[in-house]
């Protein structure tokens, strides 16, 4: 790779970040991670941590980001998966109840937002739920059977993790339908529409001048197909194998975002 293939980079006013695979794995800075941090604020790009995990709220992604010694990041520099459908449910089903499988921190999330969840709900959402038991499974699969609207936070099969990856909403997705026959009706986060749309109104600028890096070709790098660029990095659930007969193609793939650092 020369530095031809970072041209298209001169042009990018807002980085959108994925955080699991991209930036951290588990506990640890991936290598770079913190300088291509620092390029960014250097040469004065917005960016967002943006990610698809919706077990998290904002404010603990940001404690975490702390803990791994970026310092300088606020709330407002993070975006959930779980805050997009959250502003989603208060767009299309204002003043409707929602029985929602999640977190304790998606939970928050949603209070926050003053929705009204509910055991004899409206609508259902189903987040990524590390706190996931059988009954709380049974009990969204009988309302998503009975019919009820049925939203889910994001599509990831997996959440990479240090030695491996961990089963991510995906998975109960796939669960979930094998008991109802039922698909989510609408799935929120990347690379679906309505997670951009909330992105745009948090920046006003041309999709040609957006770029998304991150670690799935299937979330992160299927966003292009919305008209922004991308960067695939092969730090988290990607391997250099996976992409040639995948549909999604990167406009450029870099081992981490180390070597972002001083291309643009």
């Amino acid at each position: 790779m020369n530095d031809n293939d970072f041209k298209l980079l001169k042009k990018i006013e807002v980085w959108l970040l994925d955080m699991d695979g991209t930036i951290y794995l588990d506990e640890h800075l991936i290598d770079g991670a913190q300088d291509f941090l620092h390029f960014l604020i250097e040469k004065k790009k917005r960016f967002v941590f943006l990610t698809n995990n919706s077990s998290k709220s904002s404010a603990a992604y940001v404690q975490k980001l702390h803990r791994l010694g970026l310092t300088f990041v606020k709330e407002k520099d993070v975006y959930t998966s779980g805050q997009a459908t959250a502003a989603y449910i208060m767009k299309h089903f204002r003043n409707q109840k929602v029985f929602l499988l999640g977190t304790p921190d998606l939970e928050d999330e949603f209070i926050h937002s003053k929705i009204i969840l509910s055991e004899d709900p409206d609508v259902v959402v189903l987040g990524f739920d590390t706190t996931l038991t059988y009954k709380k499974l049974w009990k969204t699969c009988d309302l998503i059977r009975k019919g009820l609207p049925y939203i889910a936070t994001h599509p990831d099969l997996n959440c990479p993790v240090k030695d491996g990856f961990m089963p991510d909403i995906g998975s109960i997705i796939a669960f979930v339908k094998a008991s109802t026959g039922r698909e989510p009706d609408r799935i929120i986060g990347k690379p679906n529409l309505p997670i951009l749309q909330a992105i745009s109104e948090k920046f006003t600028t041309d999709l040609l001048k957006v770029c998304m890096v991150g670690d799935r070709l299937y979330t992160d790098i299927a966003m292009g197909e919305k008209g922004i660029q991308t960067v695939l990095v092969l730090s988290g659930e990607t391997k250099m194998e996976d992409i040639p007969n995948s549909p999604f193609q990167p406009d450029l793939v870099v081992q981490s975002v180390g070597e972002l650092v001083g291309k643009f």
